[in-house]
């Protein structure tokens, strides 16, 4: 007897709220139709008052279900929102992943190039070059390995002037370097392998191609609550290099991905050389 009460409670309750549900989704004109058949079914009966009643009740659970059923799509629009969110992040750092993967080993294979080249015409050369190249890698691998965005200006320029200093053995006196970087722009937050990339440009299609070498030089600056990271050289220039467009759209998409269009890559053509510059706001958090 007790399970059986309980079971039409359970009935009631589950039609009550099927009821509700579709008061909540129905349209207004639906209901009024509803509600005039069901008048007439009513008195026909003798029971018109109860109809009537019955109607007064339904448009206030319509009011009520009206309210509720806004609650439920809206926070419904907030978790798909929340979603495409994640998922666009996720695709986000798939490809900021893969663009990292290209970066390195163009890095690694342009040095063990040049030890493969100097091992037949100058091997005390390419034993310090060999020996330059594991130190850097010591201590460049782990922060490549450390997410997209965690990473500040001293550590790359770090890395930096680590690869330049593999060149400078290389190159010897056709490479010569200048970094102007304040100590107190060190610790700001700065993408991982971008400076590296304008570094291995400015060497690969500025400097290398030209005889007798030139001048590359560093520099970072605060301008209008923004972070300007330069690279300067004298080379030859934008004019007669074809390829260094692949890493400079490289980074612009990185920057895009990162700091939407509150980042820029400037680039300048001086009398002589290039100077590229990665400008990055300040009071902005990485994505």
């Amino acid at each position: 007897m007790l399970q059986g009460v309980e079971e039409a409670w359970r009935l009631i309750v589950h039609v009550w709220w099927q009821f509700f549900d579709w008061v909540a989704v129905v349209s207004w004109w639906t209901l009024v139709v509803a509600w005039g058949v069901t008048l007439m079914l009513g008195s026909a009966l003798g029971m018109g008052d109860s109809v009537w009643r019955f109607g007064l009740i339904t448009v206030l659970i319509k009011i009520i279900a009206r309210g509720k059923r806004r609650a439920e799509l809206t926070a419904q629009e907030a978790e798909e929102s929340a979603m495409v969110e994640r998922l666009e992040r996720k695709v986000a750092e798939a490809r900021m992943e893969a663009m990292q993967a290209q970066i390195e080993p163009h890095f690694l294979f342009n040095t063990l190039a040049s030890i493969d080249q100097l091992i037949e015409v100058d091997p005390p050369r390419a034993s310090r070059v060999q020996k330059t190249l594991i130190r850097y890698l010591r201590a460049a691998m782990p922060k490549m390995r450390d997410g997209s965005s965690n990473s500040t200006l001293g550590q790359q320029l770090d890395l930096s002037t680590a690869f330049l200093e593999i060149m400078q053995i290389r190159m010897e006196d056709r490479l010569r370097v200048t970094v102007t970087v304040p100590d107190s722009l060190r610790p700001l937050p700065f993408p991982p392998m971008m400076l590296q990339t304008l570094v291995e440009n400015s060497i690969k299609h500025g400097l290398e191609p030209k005889a007798a070498g030139g001048e590359l030089h560093i520099s970072a600056r605060l301008l209008d609550a923004r972070l300007s990271v330069t690279v300067r050289d004298t080379g030859v220039g934008f004019s007669g290099t074809p390829g260094n467009g692949v890493g400079l759209a490289n980074i612009r998409e990185r920057l895009r991905m990162l700091y939407g269009n509150t980042a820029e890559l400037a680039i300048e053509v001086p009398e002589q050389g290039a100077q590229v510059s990665i400008i990055l706001p300040m009071d902005y958090q990485p994505s």
